[in-house]
């Protein structure tokens, strides 16, 4: 089966991937940003065409510029404040754009639409942006503040436990509502599965986002995952002390795997089919209105089907 089939509809009811935390914890590698809305810089992609495939109308690309950056941003708001039940702050509101200081930083994976103009007053059209991802490379998390994730979950025993391995970030997952389609999702995780083989990527992490903050009313998912889809040790992030919520409300014994399943957001099952597993407690973010969990998902794990699906070399959507 396709991995987009299996995935679902990203950012749909309030799930998607997103990067997290915004402190510094006094962890070596994990610092703090200064600005909600940084300069931003031109993002070259040496030895990676920018194009990384197409389907139809829609192209898979890395923003270059800030201007596609802050178009990227714009997805973000539009999705996770105007649509779902995210907080913005005073200046997200104005700005009407989702930004933080590790935008700066990271790559940012556009799905865009040439089928699809977007008009201004005095501006040539462009083709829409209708979906998004932020990557953030290990090398450049060290450089800089660390991992988002970190902000949730302790991830220092597990960097240590897999040192010299190449880690990437997954997160800020977005797709506007009318692109919440197969072909969508399937081209964006092309674009990631490209990005991956390019930089010799070992592992994947993030968080994942179930809807709602009261972990009781969620008790029968987050039960499932920590009993039947706890991470290794080695890669089992913990949530930090003060947000760490006990995954384990249900007994083993009292979990019906099936409906489980069944609560489950589509995209969490699909990582679960994929191979990925999951961490020590959950978060409760507030400000999102989700109850998120830590996601991993070394290359290694991956079921041979999906790698079969998009190809060894990443050439089924090859620009």
């Amino acid at each position: 089966m396709p991995l987009a089939r299996l995935l679902g509809r990203a950012a749909e009811g309030g799930i998607h991937l997103k990067g997290f935390g915004q402190k510094g914890l006094g962890q070596k590698g994990f610092g703090q940003p200064s600005r909600l809305f940084p300069r931003l810089k031109h993002f070259p992609t040496p030895g990676l065409d920018p194009v990384l495939g197409r389907i139809g109308s829609l192209e898979v690309r890395l923003a270059t510029t800030p201007k596609e950056v802050k178009r990227a941003q714009r997805l973000r708001y539009r999705v996770f404040y105007e649509e779902m039940a995210a907080i913005p702050t005073g200046l997200a509101l104005i700005k009407r754009r989702d930004a933080d200081e590790y935008d700066a930083v990271c790559d940012h994976l556009l799905v865009i639409d040439h089928a699809a103009q977007e008009a201004k007053p005095f501006r040539k059209p462009k083709p829409r942006v209708v979906g998004t991802y932020r990557l953030l490379r290990q090398e450049q998390a060290d450089r800089h503040f660390g991992f988002y994730t970190a902000g949730e979950y302790d991830l220092g025993p597990v960097l240590e436990a897999n040192a010299g391995k190449r880690v990437l970030e997954l997160g800020r997952s977005c797709v506007l509502k009318p692109y919440r389609t197969k072909r969508t999702v399937e081209l964006l995780w092309h674009g990631i599965w490209t990005y991956v083989l390019h930089h010799r990527i070992d592992a994947m992490l993030g968080c994942a986002s179930l809807e709602g903050t009261d972990p009781d009313r969620l008790a029968l998912p987050l039960s499932f995952l920590h009993h039947f889809a706890r991470a290794p040790e080695g890669w089992r992030a913990r949530a930090l002390p003060g947000r760490h919520v006990a995954m384990d409300r249900l007994s083993r014994e009292a979990i019906d795997p099936k409906a489980a399943l069944q609560a489950l957001p589509p995209l969490i099952k699909g990582y679960l089919r994929v191979g990925a597993t999951f961490g020590d407690g959950a978060v409760v973010d507030h400000q999102f209105g989700t109850t998120d969990v830590f996601v991993v998902l070394p290359v290694e794990a991956i079921a041979p089907r999906y790698i079969g699906h998009f190809g060894a070399g990443a050439d089924r959507h090859a620009a």
